[in-house]
C-alpha cells in the first residue's frame, strides 16, 4: 500500500508522514534494547529511514508523479 503510493507519487506527503511515524514506532517498540549490539544498529537504521520519509514529506513529490498530474493547472 504505502510503498506503492510513494513509488507512484500518490498522496506522497501524507503517506510519507504515516510511514515515518510507523518506522519510528517500530524502532522504539522493537529495537530499543541497546544491550544487544544488533538492536542499536537496527534502531539507528529505522531512525535514518524515518528521516528520509520526513524529508520526502517536506519536499513533496517529484515532477513525474500522480500528485503533480492531478494538481496541474491548465
Amino acid at each position: 500500500g504505502g510503498g506503492l503510493a510513494i513509488l507512484f507519487g500518490f498522496l506522497t506527503r501524507t503517506t510519507a508522514l504515516f510511514t515515518a511515524g510507523f518506522t519510528l514506532l517500530t524502532a522504539f517498540l522493537f529495537h530499543s534494547n541497546f544491550a544487544e549490539g544488533v538492536n542499536s544498529l537496527m534502531f539507528m537504521k529505522n531512525l535514518t529511514i524515518s528521516g528520509g520519509f520526513l524529508l520526502l514529506a517536506i519536499t513533496g513529490p517529484g515532477a513525474y508523479s500522480i500528485d503533480r498530474l492531478l494538481n496541474k493547472k491548465w
